[in-house]
């Protein structure tokens, strides 16, 4: 299948995450990280908009009776950005998990506007 977008991690927040789930839980979320590759409209039980930020996504993972969310966000439309996960365990999604998603995400389009060295 077609490749659709790119999906990158940004700092280590997200692999640290996904380095600490068992082999089953990273075989699902890396399954659903191919369908954000490839599909043309990904479905909405595996990709949701958080309501009051702009731009901030989370990944809907569930491995079992287990739930898990990866935040990201798209950098001109083909480029997914993963930002922290964590897994679920309350009916609602952690302000400190969004909290640190939003300062990713700022840190992110801080370091791509201003120049890594400076002359």
């Amino acid at each position: 299948m077609e490749e659709r977008r790119e999906v990158v991690a940004y700092k280590n927040a997200f692999n640290e995450f996904l380095n600490a789930q068992s082999q089953k839980v990273q075989e699902r979320i890396l399954f659903t990280l191919r369908i954000l590759k490839t599909l043309e409209i990904i479905p909405a039980n595996y990709l949701k908009h958080i309501e009051g930020t702009k731009g901030l996504f989370e990944i809907r993972v569930r491995q079992g009776r287990k739930i898990y969310r990866v935040f990201c966000f798209f950098d001109k439309k083909r480029l997914v950005v993963l930002l922290n996960g964590f897994q679920k365990k309350t009916q609602k999604t952690p302000k400190s998990e969004i909290s640190k998603a939003l300062i990713l995400m700022k840190d992110y389009y801080k370091e791509k506007r201003e120049p890594r060295y400076k002359y």
